[in-house]
This record gives structure tokens, C-alpha cells and sequence, in this order.
């Protein structure tokens, strides 16, 4: 099957072969005429397997038919995403493949000024793709409206529940008329997420495309048996001696990421950080270098992993497992996408092993456990890395708490300074 035979648009069409792509994925074949008849569609797919251009072609042919003015502050279609970088992402494919057609699209997010996204609203939009929060800035402020919206988009919805925004979500679908199209993608379907389809979709068409919580088949999955004092060790001799040239790593906290990051530069390796903390530049710098090869290991907390889109990603490591079982499917997610290889690496402590479990039981796979030659379990070493956890989580909370406190300090300090 080829792209010419979903009914596409020929100018979406060349646009999508230029972009380098000539054969449908599986979730963009079962996907497309679906949409394109005007039906709500509840799809499951993993992250990787084309599900962006799943619904970006459909919606641009859509949007293309009818290209009628839009009002000022009114939006055509809504693409809601959990973090600024899937948001990106997915602006970026509509810019790519809407590249001939006469739309107006934005992306709004936090983490950068309001004011441009104000006149880009004022005019009208086609397409507008935002995270929960900052649409709901602009909602409240008047300067979009959703009254007239055709069709909506959740992309990712299990994240955004996994990151407290089913709140957010709901006060969005209030403002949103009854009559539209509403497509909803997710990579799991746990019960919060069919609760949630079930109150925005009319009559679904159901598209899985893998099994949920499954794993890519060609990902080789390995954990590798360490104490947790020797991880850091036991990973910069792994990148070395295997000489990988392009590796994301897991950490579970924000300070985790930053010290890994400082530890492997100290060691020759070229890291960066991404995290919450981190502003959205130096976020899109970090990312910029590591798909340009500028850096080889990239260092990310889970949230701001989300939607990160590498191409041929061969490697992730999980140098901290994920507190949630479901999260290490959305991890090894971001390697062995289209059809390539990938290599997932799980370093795995005596207190990771009931995790390990209960990461085996939910993707159904026995993950295989390896002990590297010079790294042998030391019983005078087994200090529980909860401890080690409980210290670092201790250090953040200070930290945030004396940054807090340096705000309101500076605060108060000008208010003194304005009434002299």
C-alpha cells in the first residue's frame, strides 16, 4: 500500500514524499480513511509507530476542503498535547506536510512569552496545537475561542492523566461545542482512559495497532545486575567500551539528571540535561545537540522525555527504573521505531528487582538479567539506593524551598525599594 491510495490530497502527498516517506505505517493505513469519513476514532498505537502523520494528513485534508475564513479568535481544529515538546513536534508536521496548503497554524505553550501567541490568535487559526495549560491561559484571557471548533485531537491522553491534567482537560471540553470530530490517541488504555473516551467520543471506531503496555518486537531488552554505588561507573564503561554515539537516559529526578550529566562530562562524555526545571531554550538546545551528534548522551526526567521525536534512536537506558510499570513501555518506546532495531538497557539494583517484576508481568516478557565481569554483587556495598533516593529527594525539597524563599525575599525587597 502506498500513500496515493488513502485518498489523500496531491499536494499533501508530495509534501509527505518529500518529507522522505513512500509506505504507510500500520496505524496510518487503518487511521486515515477512518478520519477522512468524519468519524471520532479511539486509536492505541506506541510512540514511534507513525502516529503523528496519523492524524496530521487526514486533518489537513480535512481543513484543506474547506478553506471558508476563519473568524478572528475562532480555531478549526485543536491539537492538545501534554508537554511543549510533543506540541513542537507535532506543529512541525503540520508545517511539513501543510507546507502548499493555504492554513494558518500556531503552537502554543509555556515557557516562552504569551504576547506573539496573542496576535497570532487574534487573526484566526486553522489549527492550533497547545498543552493544557497555556490554552487555558488564553481561554480565561479571552484571546481564543473554541465556540466554532470542527475538529479535536487528544494526542498522548494517557500522559496528560499520568500528569494531573485530566482537570485542565475537562475544562477545555466545556468551552468546545457538541457537534465536532474528536480523535483520540493514546499509547495504553488503562480503565482512567476509557472513562475519558467514553465522554468525549460519539460511536468510536476502536484502532489498536499493538497490544496495550506491549513492547516493540525489535527492541532487545537486557538488565544488567549492579550495586547501586556503581551504576555511574558501570554506564561510562559501557558507552566507552561499546563506543555509543547516541544514547537517552532515564533518571527519576530532576537533581538525579543534572549530577549524571556533571559525573559522565567529568568521565569524557559529551551530556546535557533536560528536565522541568530547565528553560524551554536550553531544553531545545540540549535536544538540538543531541540530534546533531553535539552531544552523545542525553540525560531526561520522564516528563520531559514525552514526546521527544529522534529518528533511529539506537540506545536507551534506564539508569534509574521508572516508579510506574507502564512508564517503561513509553522509554523503550523512544528507540526501534519504523521497523528499525533498538537496544533497551535497564541497570537494575537488588532494591529495582520487584519493579523488574512487575515491568515483566505488564509487557508479558522476560526480561533477560546479566552481571558484567568486574561488577559482581558486593554484599559489603548493599546499602539500599532508597536511602540514596530519600537524600537526593531531601536536597531537592531544600533547594526548591530556598529557592522559594529567595523570590519572596527579592519580592519584598522591591516593594520596600517602591515606597521609598
Amino acid at each position: 500500500m502506498s500513500f496515493a491510495t488513502l485518498g489523500l490530497d496531491p499536494r499533501i502527498l508530495s509534501a509527505v514524499t518529500n518529507q522522505g516517506y513512500h509506505t504507510p505505517t500500520p496505524i496510518q493505513q487503518q487511521t486515515i480513511p477512518v478520519i477522512l469519513e468524519g468519524k471520532d476514532v479511539l486509536a492505541g498505537a506506541q510512540t514511534g509507530t507513525g502516529k503523528t502523520a496519523a492524524f496530521t494528513l487526514p486533518v489537513l485534508q480535512l481543513l484543506s476542503k474547506n478553506t471558508s475564513k476563519v473568524n478572528n479568535l475562532q480555531v478549526r481544529c485543536l491539537v492538545l498535547t501534554p508537554t511543549r515538546e510533543l506540541a513542537q513536534q507535532v506543529a512541525d508536521s503540520v508545517k511539513a506536510y501543510g507546507a502548499d496548503l493555504p492554513l494558518k497554524y500556531a503552537v502554543f505553550y509555556g515557557g516562552v512569552s504569551i504576547n506573539p501567541q496573542y496576535d497570532q490568535a487574534s487573526r484566526g487559526l486553522d489549527i492550533l496545537v497547545a498543552t493544557p495549560g497555556r490554552l487555558l491561559d488564553h481561554l480565561h484571557q479571552g484571546t481564543v475561542s473554541l465556540s466554532e471548533l470542527q475538529i479535536l485531537v487528544l494526542d498522548e491522553a494517557d500522559r496528560m492523566l499520568d500528569m494531573g491534567f485530566i482537570h485542565d482537560i475537562k475544562r477545555i471540553m466545556a468551552r468546545l461545542p457538541k457537534e465536532r470530530q474528536t480523535l483520540f490517541f493514546s499509547a495504553t488504555f488503562a480503565k482512567e482512559i476509557k472513562e475519558l473516551a467514553d465522554t468525549l467520543l460519539k460511536s468510536p471506531v476502536l484502532i489498536e495497532v499493538a497490544k496495550p503496555n506491549s513492547t516493540a518486537e525489535k527492541i532487545e531488552q537486557l538488565a544488567y545486575r549492579v550495586d547501586s554505588q556503581r551504576k555511574r561507573e558501570m554506564l561510562s564503561y559501557l558507552i566507552g567500551s561499546r563506543q555509543w554515539k547516541q544514547v537517552l537516559i532515564f533518571s527519576r529526578t530532576k537533581h538525579g539528571a543534572d549530577r549524571l550529566a556533571r559525573q559522565l562530562r567529568l568521565d569524557g562524555i559529551e551530556a546535557g540535561a533536560i528536565h522541568g526545571d530547565k528553560s524551554q531554550g536550553a531544553r531545545t538546545k540540549a535536544l538540538d545537540d543531541f540530534k546533531n551528534n553535539r552531544l552523545s548522551v542525553l540525560v531526561a526526567t520522564d516528563i520531559a522525555a514525552r514526546g521527544l521525536d529522534i529518528e533511529e534512536l539506537p540506545i536507551v537506558v534506564n539508569y534509574d527504573l521508572p516508579q510506574v510499570a507502564e512508564d517503561y513501555v513509553h522509554r523503550i518506546g523512544r528507540t526501534g521505531r519504523a521497523g528499525n532495531s533498538g537496544l533497551a538497557i535497564s541497570l537494575v539494583t537488588p532494591d529495582d528487582l520487584v519493579m523488574l517484576q512487575a515491568i515483566e508481568k505488564l509487557t508479558k516478557q522476560v526480561i533477560t538479567q546479566q552481571v558484567l565481569p568486574g561488577y559482581e554483587h558486593d554484599p559489603k556495598m548493599n546499602h539500599s539506593s532508597k536511602k540514596a533516593d530519600a537524600e537526593e529527594e531531601r536536597v531537592q525539597k531544600v533547594a526548591s524551598r530556598n529557592k522559594q524563599l529567595a523570590k519572596e525575599k527579592a519580592k519584598l525587597r522591591s516593594q520596600l525599594l517602591g515606597k521609598k
